[in-house]
């Protein structure tokens, strides 16, 4: 049998030091259903993270692995300069739910390509390079999508063609603004956004991209109806709002099947990525004819929307749809919260619990402060893997717990997660004052 720590001695010799892993040691998982997965040493684990908001609907689901081997008796690959059905069947599924009117669809491999799709969109439309991203943002790993994260550790690099300016967004717990209620802590950060506008750009901005929830920033939260009031201000001057949807889509939230659609808006350009294809590569771009179109050059895709991709996303949508997974999000997430809340009050070194639906994080600080703590972050991953379950992290600070299991989670799931999150969060919170 191979052993965790064997794969972890030929994973160092092979692969970069820079690539993080979860976990010491880290864990290699071998197989997985429903909500559950298993390693490579036979060890069982609940997963409430998914391979990061991907396994939507749980593994080994029948309808999409059925779905994906039909594919794969047929054809795997064709690329996007034949006709392919499947991709075709796929486009007009997304463009009928993505709310954009008379959309076009563009499919690719990730959520980075997709955002880095978007953003040659939006500036080759505008016919300028500037673009404005939000504070504590993370859009990607391409060299363009690093140019709009707004998070140090992710950022390794400051070169850029494009022109970027941060606006304040969704992050609360760190903003000059947190002491603001709902509708005036909006209209600081719309006030900031003019400001912006008229203090550092030459006026003709592009697009100003969005997470409507920030995933790696910790699942920040804004204000119902907050990119209501900023892209009012964005309509004024013409610029594109790209939101990108990437973790926060396919009724994840509970409340809305896209994110966006807590502000009261339609964006002019969506992306989407991650639990599309239940684990499969693909993401992709949404946009009205007009501008979908405006591409003055050919382009093709080699792997996005490949026939196994767009069956298999075929199925999981389908599944969703069938199965009102919004709703079941929507009632799971707030059992969750329900069972959380009162550690969270009870906790001096956990600042908040934010979110919405089965997207949930706790920030963890010094006690009394709101001084990062990542080590009791770190503490508690470990506390909570050691009692068998699988959880993420973010933050800016990489202090963040990130909650998201598979939206087709039961109720007896919740609270079996809940139990040993509150029961880790004990442990880990006692450690750091002892």
């Amino acid at each position: 049998m191979t052993t965790n720590a064997e794969l972890l001695d030929r994973h160092r010799a092979v692969l970069p030091s820079w690539l993080a892993l979860y976990y010491d040691p880290p864990i290699s998982i071998h197989h997985g259903e429903g909500r559950h997965v298993v390693d490579v040493e036979g060890n069982r684990y609940l997963d409430f993270f998914g391979g990061i908001l991907t396994t939507s609907i749980g593994h080994d689901v029948p309808e999409v692995t059925r779905a994906i081997r039909d594919q794969a008796s047929s054809v795997l690959h064709s690329s996007t300069l034949y006709l392919s059905e499947p991709m075709i069947e796929l486009a007009e599924l997304v463009a009928d739910l993505s709310g954009i009117p008379d959309a076009r669809v563009f499919f690719t491999t990730s959520g980075t390509e997709a955002n880095d799709a978007a953003l040659l969109l939006a500036t080759t439309y505008r016919r300028s390079n500037q673009v404005l991203a939000l504070r504590n943002s993370y859009h990607g790993r391409s060299f363009t999508t690093i140019a709009i994260t707004a998070q140090r550790a992710w950022s390794p690099t400051s070169v850029s063609g494009l022109s970027v300016n941060y606006v304040h967004g969704g992050y609360r717990l760190r903003s000059p603004f947190r002491a603001l209620d709902d509708d005036a802590y909006t209209e600081a950060c719309v006030e900031d956004l003019v400001q912006v506008f008229d203090m550092m750009t030459s006026g003709d901005v592009a697009a100003m991209i969005a997470e409507p929830i920030q995933g790696v920033g910790g699942f920040a939260t804004p204000p119902d109806g907050f990119f209501g009031a900023m892209k009012k201000e964005l309509d004024n001057r013409g610029v594109l709002f790209i939101s990108d949807e990437v973790q926060t889509g396919w009724g994840r939230t509970g409340d809305h099947f896209w994110g966006y659609q807590a502000h009261g808006i339609t964006p002019d350009i969506l992306t989407f990525a991650k639990g599309v294809g239940n684990g499969l590569a693909l993401g992709g771009v949404v946009a009205g004819a007009e501008l979908m179109n405006s591409l003055p050059g050919n382009s093709i895709s080699t792997f996005g929307g490949n026939p196994l991709s767009s069956a298999g996303a075929l199925a999981t949508i389908r599944y969703m749809l069938d199965h009102d997974l919004q709703g079941n999000s929507k009632r799971m997430g707030a059992r969750l919260a329900g069972h959380l809340g009162p550690a969270v009050e009870a906790s001096e070194g956990t600042a908040e619990l934010r979110g919405r639906g089965l997207m949930l994080a706790l920030e963890m600080v010094r006690p009394g402060t709101i001084e990062p703590d990542a080590d009791a972050a770190a503490r508690l991953m470990e506390a909570t893997r050691a009692r068998g379950l699988l959880i993420g992290k973010g933050g800016l600070y990489g202090n963040v717990l990130r909650i998201a299991p598979a939206m087709t989670v039961t109720a007896d799931e919740i609270d079996e997660a809940a139990e040993i999150i509150v029961a880790s969060l004990q442990v880990a919170t006692c450690q750091g004052t002892g």
